[in-house]
């Protein structure tokens, strides 16, 4: 890069920032476009929509409450992946959707659940069941009727397993239209067949009928008996979405009507923002400071690389339409100091190209070239992950999916793209002095014996893993539960208080949630306020008889409330059996999907399965933590564990690229041990230096945060340490004894 452009390069570096600076701060336009303050921000943190459907025809069963619940939390996904779905009662359905404040507005777009039929144009004798009068198609017999009628309603909502819009290109002009996909489950796949085969044979069509009108009456072209059909026409995409949305909504179990909605306000309070903000920009300042100590010019070019990190990620975050919570800001600054790791592994690199004597240039050259195997596997490995758990992942899963893999692509643009231009910029100006980039003396003490520890290692770590399933034991049988499972897991008591004035959060969570934690000994009370009224829903753990009416006391007494117009239901968890599955099904196929990956690219199925036992090692380990420590298991705890899961496969790769290119120059003297222990001791620096300013982060965000922010970042240290941990204790002697095993095989064939 010749002086010119280097200056240049700077400059557009700093306007680059300063552009950022401005879009977040201030944004673009009256509305303040691409403003941080627009970010749609999460139930805890901004409030939003809070609407209660009751069931018709009297009490429903669980397993038809479990399955409309689970399809209205896929439904309002729609809206934001943090909405959550819960029961209120025996018969009652709550829905909560963040970033909303015109309750109105959803209800029209969310639609009337009610009841879909699929009506064949003719019973089995041959009478229209419908016709098209004044524009629109319309019954010529009741539903009632047509129930009665063999061959009439063809299908219903609970035979339809998914509906979307999309757009597909017509085979015949070759032009891209807009269509309704349909897809049946097993017995509406056998009944479609049937009804379709009937149709076509008598070239009559199949109208759809929701909530008292058709939404659409296609023509039946064929026979489809793979439960897969689209619905095609001269409409628009709204219209399409619009058509689905119906279909999607009247497939549910049950027929609702609205009982109320309420706009309500934060859970957690602007303090939750501004602490979690000023824990960001203190643990950001923190780590500049490190990585300028440790790196020097280096050090300041991805400290400038950062700073163009944390802007874009606030732009996207607007750009996405990406809904931020709590955990979720928590999920970013923990992004940056994850985005340090890429930066420290090229500089280690380079910094020990220069104590090979190598010129500067020569060095950094090296060291992004060297070190660009590494992050890429590492970064795709966990970019697998977070695609897998979009796509079979719900609610907080694909949210915390959502921002992953955003953290992942920006980290590798700004490392391997903007902080090559600072650097080389640097360099082109005239700052090429070795002593401004680190220059190291070749290090020529002996690599430390990690493998001869390995025992020690394994045994702490069956320890502590132990440990952790003694106390789920223990804790079981002392009726405490296993797991300190929060409403989000088990479900609860949602208590309404209207009280004589209006409280604002901060005098809630100081005043009053004190007093209920005293009285019903639940030190997770939930707090949502209704907007413009002194009305406050207080959600706790299952309360007893007793304990409502010592809650219900302590309101009147010491707060005025009227106690005629407090009300009790009890709520079901808002992270459903089938959330959990999907979860659970998510994360197997995503640590399957990695294991692949890493085999493929290491060539070495030995790799693969000693990261995929690491990662096994450090989801048990911060499990135990959660039962000992007694942390509440909520959203949090799946964002958590996720989160754990993509630093230590990060961690990981990093010394299994180092193993696998030391063993292409492996000496022939030099044993297999001596050779692990080596690129284990070389990569030991960049496993310090990026938990280190990990932790640092997390560290300042569980000393100023709330108490929400705490009880994910005290598990979340305890991952990254123990992240830390596997990768250079654990792993690399996992490969090596998998190694030492087919070697000793081998000899014996012999």
């Amino acid at each position: 890069m010749k002086k010119s452009k280097g200056i240049i390069s700077l400059i557009l570096i700093v306007v680059l920032i300063g552009l950022l600076g401005f879009t977040t701060a201030v944004g673009f336009g009256e509305g303040g476009s691409g403003a941080a303050r627009n970010i749609k921000l999460g139930l805890d943190l901004e409030g939003g929509v809070s609407i209660t459907y009751q069931v018709k025809g009297g009490t429903p069963s669980a397993e038809d409450m479990a399955d409309t619940i689970y399809k209205l939390q896929r439904r309002v996904e729609q809206y934001s992946t943090e909405a959550t779905v819960y029961q209120e009662g025996e018969d009652r359905i709550s829905i909560e959707i963040p970033g909303v404040t015109n309750a109105n507005e959803i209800l029209d777009e969310l639609g009337q659940p009610g009841s879909l039929y699929f009506i064949s144009e003719t019973d089995s004798e041959g009478e229209e069941n419908y016709t098209y009068k004044d524009g629109k198609y319309v019954l010529n017999k009741t539903i009632e009727e047509l129930q009665k009628e063999e061959g009439s309603i063809v299908l219903t909502g609970t035979d339809v397993k998914s509906a979307s819009a999309q757009v597909q290109t017509n085979e015949l002009t070759n032009a891209n239209q807009n269509v309704v996909t349909l897809e049946m489950n097993p017995e509406g796949t056998e009944k479609f067949a049937e009804a379709t085969k009937r149709a076509f044979k008598a070239e009559e069509s199949i109208g759809i009928y929701y909530d008292g009108e058709f939404i659409s009456v296609p023509n039946v072209n064929a026979e489809i008996k793979s439960g897969q059909a689209v619905i095609e026409g001269s409409m628009s995409f709204e219209e399409a979405e619009r058509i689905a949305s119906s279909i999607r909504i009247g497939g549910l179990s049950l027929e609702l009507e609205e009982l109320r909605s309420n706009v309500v306000g934060a859970q957690l309070g602007e303090e939750a923002i501004s602490t979690s903000l000023k824990a960001g920009a203190i643990g950001l300042a923190i780590v500049f400071v490190f990585m300028c100590i440790a790196y020097l010019l280096p050090g300041f070019a991805s400290s400038l690389a950062l700073l163009i990190y944390t802007g874009l990620i606030l732009v996207l975050l607007n750009a996405f339409d990406i809904t931020l919570t709590l955990p979720g800001i928590a999920g970013i600054i923990l992004g940056i100091g994850m985005a340090v790791d890429a930066n420290v592994i090229i500089f280690a690199r380079v910094r020990e190209e220069l104590a090979e004597g190598k010129s500067v240039k020569t060095s950094l050259n090296a060291g992004f070239q060297k070190a660009l195997s590494a992050i890429l596997d590492g970064n795709i490995t966990t970019l697998i992950a977070a695609f897998v758990l979009q796509w079979l992942g719900s609610g907080t899963v694909k949210g915390f999916a959502q921002t992953l893999a955003m953290g992942i692509v920006v980290s590798m643009f700004t490392a391997l793209f903007i902080t090559r231009i600072i650097i080389y910029s640097f360099f082109a100006v005239g700052i090429r002095d070795k002593k401004f980039y680190g220059h190291a003396k070749k290090a020529e003490k002996e690599p430390v014996n990690f493998l001869g520890k390995r025992t020690v290692f394994f045994g702490i770590s069956a320890l502590l893993i132990v440990a952790g399933f003694a106390f789920m034991g223990i804790n079981g049988a002392q009726g405490k539960g296993v797991m300190n499972y929060s409403l989000e897991f088990k479900g609860g008591t949602s208590t309404s208080v209207t009280f004589d004035k209006e409280y604002t959060l901060e005098e809630i969570d100081q005043e009053i949630v004190p007093v209920i934690e005293d009285v019903t000994g639940d030190n997770n009370v939930q707090v949502q306020k209704v907007e413009g009224t002194s009305q406050v829903i207080f959600k706790t753990q299952t309360l007893d008889l007793d304990k409502r009416e010592a809650f219900n006391t302590a309101m009147s007494s010491q707060f005025q409330a009227d106690e005629d117009k407090i009300a009790t239901e009890n709520i079901s968890a808002t992270v459903s059996s089938e959330m959990r599955q999907d979860a659970i099904v998510a994360v197997i196929v995503a640590t399957i999907c990695m294991l692949l990956y890493i085999w493929f690219r290491f060539k070495d199925i030995r790799f693969a399965t000693s990261a995929v036992i690491a990662l096994l090692h450090d989801v048990l380990v911060v499990l135990a933590f959660y039962v000992v420590a007694r942390v509440s298991v909520g959203n949090t705890f799946i964002a958590c564990m996720l989160t754990i899961v993509g630093y230590s496969i990060n961690a990981t790769i990093v010394i299994f690229d180092r193993i696998r290119e030391e063993l292409r120059t492996k000496k022939k003297n030099e044993g297999m041990d001596q050779l692990v222990n080596r690129c284990i001791t070389r990569t030991l620096t960049r496993s310090i230096y990026t938990s280190l300013t990990t932790f640092v982060m997390v560290l300042v965000l569980f000393i100023m945060g709330v108490s929400s922010i705490k009880e994910f970042a005290l598990p979340l240290m305890v991952g990254i340490i123990c992240g830390a941990y596997s990768s250079v204790c654990i792993t690399g002697a996992l490969w090596y004894i998998m190694k030492n095993r087919e070697g000793r095989k081998a000899e014996t064939a012999k």
